[in-house]
C-alpha cells in the first residue's frame, strides 16, 4: 500500500479542520446545497466529457494510487543479467523455457520473440508500440482526473454566483445577507480543496507512476536488445544501470555478484 497517498490526504484534511476550528466553527462549512452543486456538478461534467466505460475505469485507476507499489528497476537488471548469462553460455534458444518462468508480460513476450528469431528493428517495433500505448491508456486515466480539477474551481464559481444571486433577491431583509454571502464562500472554498487536495495530486501521482513504469519497460527493451546482440553480460549490466541513480547501482553489483558466485 502506498502510505504515503493516505497519509497526505490524512494531514491535508486534519490541517485545514485544524486551522479552522482555530479561528473559528466547523459547522459553518458544511453546506448540503453547496456539496450538491460542487460535487455533483463536477461529476456531471466529467460524465458529459469522457464514454461511460473509461469512467468506470477510475475506481480501479483510484485502488493504483493506494495500493499499486513501485517496481524495483535492480531487480528487472539482474533477471536481465541472468537471461544474458543464460543466452551466452547456452545460446538464444535455451531462453525459451526462461522466458516462461518469466512474472513480467512485457519482458517475457520481447524474449520470446527473439527466442523465435524475429529481426530486432521488429523487435524494437513491436515492443515501442507496446510501450506506446501503455503511455496513452495511462494519460488517459490521468486525463480524467485533471478534467476533474480543471471543473471543481469552476462549479465553485457557479455556487458562488448562485449564492450572491439568493443574498441579492432577499437584500431587503439584512439578517439573510450574512449566511447567503458565506453559503455563496463555501461552494469556492469546496471547489478549491477538491482540486488542490484531491483531483490535482491525484493526476500528479499517476502521471509520477507512469514515468516510473515507462522507466521500467525501457529497461527491459534495451537489455532484450542487448541480449539479440550478443553483448556481454557485463557489458549490459554497465548499459542497463545507466537507466538507475548512481545510490541504487550498488545494489545491482552485489545482486550480481551473489548471482556469479
Amino acid at each position: 500500500m502506498d502510505i504515503a497517498t493516505l497519509a497526505g490526504i490524512i494531514a491535508g484534511i486534519s490541517f485545514i479542520i485544524a486551522g479552522i476550528t482555530i479561528s473559528g466553527d466547523l459547522n459553518s462549512y458544511y453546506d448540503s446545497a453547496a456539496i450538491m452543486i460542487t460535487l455533483g456538478g463536477t461529476f456531471a461534467a466529467t460524465m458529459i466529457s469522457y464514454p461511460l466505460k473509461r469512467l468506470l475505469e477510475i475506481f480501479r485507476i483510484s485502488k493504483n494510487l493506494f495500493f499499486s507499489r513501485l517496481k524495483d528497476s535492480r531487480v528487472i537488471i539482474n533477471q536481465i543479467i541472468d537471461l544474458a548469462n543464460i543466452a551466452r553460455k547456452e545460446g538464444l534458444l535455451a531462453l525459451e523455457e526462461a522466458a516462461y518462468r518469466l512474472d513480467e508480460p512485457f519482458l517475457q513476450k520481447g524474449i520470446l520473440l527473439i527466442v523465435d528469431g524475429t529481426d530486432p528493428e521488429l523487435v524494437r517495433n513491436i515492443m515501442e508500440a507496446e510501450l506506446s500505448f501503455l503511455e496513452e491508456r495511462h494519460n488517459q486515466g490521468q486525463a480524467i482526473f485533471e478534467t476533474m480539477a480543471s471543473l471543481a474551481p469552476a462549479f465553485g464559481m457557479i455556487g458562488t454566483l448562485i449564492g450572491l444571486i439568493n443574498m441579492l433577491r432577499t437584500l431587503e431583509d439584512p439578517s439573510t445577507v450574512g449566511p447567503n454571502m458565506a453559503v455563496a464562500l463555501v461552494t469556492t472554498f469546496y471547489g478549491s480543496i477538491l482540486a488542490n487536495l484531491f483531483f490535482t495530486p491525484m493526476a500528479t501521482k499517476l502521471k509520477y507512476r507512469s514515468s516510473q513504469e515507462v522507466l521500467y519497460k525501457e529497461i527491459m527493451l534495451e537489455g532484450m536488445l542487448s541480449i539479440q546482440a550478443g553483448e556481454n553480460p557485463r557489458i549490459i549490466e554497465e548499459k542497463l544501470k545507466a537507466f538507475i541513480p548512481p545510490d541504487e547501482r550498488k545494489g545491482v553489483n552485489e545482486n550480481t555478484s551473489e548471482g556469479e558466485e
